[in-house]
């Protein structure tokens, strides 16, 4: 019995056999860029600075992603069908990073090269990453929210996933960096809420409850930090430290309303905008970084309205 995704991919592979053609376009060069979601604002700047390489370079650029961070099989789906379409080159967000190699190695096979953004492939397969630096970046956070909670005391994490290279590293930055050099923070929860703002918010209200002393919660995505804040300011509790990642307007409001201590930002346009860069560079045959850090910066409300941080924050 064939499952809906062996189908799909054993038809791409006949389709990509059958001779890519590496255009979409007699005339313009095609480029889809396959994402972990759609939901999220933070993939709508990463879509609009996708939209403007294209439109830049001169190139044919498709963006989509499944509905929510945990549809592995649905974003399966979208990845076999953009590559029978023989594209010039692809662009891939992986939400598990094993589940797509398979596809990812008939695309190598069929000379289309794969650029891997935001998250990583445990493969060799992609000729270019262009990616924040998730590991660092996290650390930060580690660092800040040691800082504003007296360098002790019990903290969590609410990660968006352990199957995505963003959610594993994310989750990994900040606990190796706390053990590593504040010793003394003791992180007494890591729980995992899809990326989803409802299902982040009881996780939070479940994890306050058992730890009534917690003093900070770090939330590793938009969806996971937003369910943080809710989390907290539902159960009524004081005094506990949030520490965000990504932007968007929710969590812009609670930074400025002192619900949220900071957070990270990423650089989604620049993410979006260099993937499509990469791709057509190596469709041409031309050579790539093999890892484009597309940066990072911590904001709070002292510096939110900072033209440098202002320029990566997206609503």
């Amino acid at each position: 019995m064939f499952t809906r995704r062996a189908l799909l991919g054993a038809a791409a592979a006949l389709s990509l056999a059958a001779g890519a053609t590496g255009a979409f376009a007699q005339d313009q060069m095609y480029i889809p860029l396959i994402s972990k979601g759609f939901q999220h604002q933070f993939w709508q700047a990463v879509k609009a600075g996708a939209d403007r390489a294209g439109a830049e370079l001169g190139v044919t650029v498709s963006f989509e992603g499944p509905d929510n961070e945990s549809q592995v099989d649905k974003q399966i789906d979208m990845l076999a069908a953009a590559l029978a379409k023989h594209p010039a080159a692809i662009g891939f967000a992986a939400l598990d990073s094993q589940a797509a190699i398979p596809l990812l190695r008939q695309a190598q096979e069929a000379d289309i090269p794969v650029i891997a953004f935001d998250s990583g492939v445990d493969s060799d397969i992609p000729v270019a990453t262009a990616a924040t630096d998730n590991l660092a970046a996290a650390a930060l956070a580690a660092d800040k929210m040691a800082e504003m909670i007296g360098g002790a005391g019990p903290v969590a994490v609410v990660a968006h996933d352990q199957t995505s290279r963003t959610g594993v590293d994310r989750r990994d930055g900040f606990v190796n960096r706390m053990k590593e050099a504040h010793p003394d923070v003791e992180i007494v929860d890591i729980e995992y809420g899809g990326g989803d703002h409802l299902q982040s918010t009881e996780i939070t209200k479940a994890i306050l409850t058992a730890h009534p002393d917690i003093k900070g919660i770090f939330g590793t995505n938009e969806g996971s930090a937003i369910g943080v804040v809710n989390g907290v300011r539902e159960s009524g509790v004081k005094g506990v430290t949030v520490i965000g990642y990504d932007s968007g307007k929710a969590q812009k409001d609670a930074i400025r309303d002192g619900l949220m201590a900071g957070a990270i930002t990423q650089n989604p346009v620049g993410i979006g905008y260099e993937t499509v860069k990469a791709a057509v560079a190596a469709a041409k045959g031309e050579p790539v970084e093999k890892t484009i850090d597309t940066g990072f910066f911590w904001y709070d409300k002292t510096n939110i309205d900072d033209p440098e941080i202002a320029a990566v924050l997206y609503d």
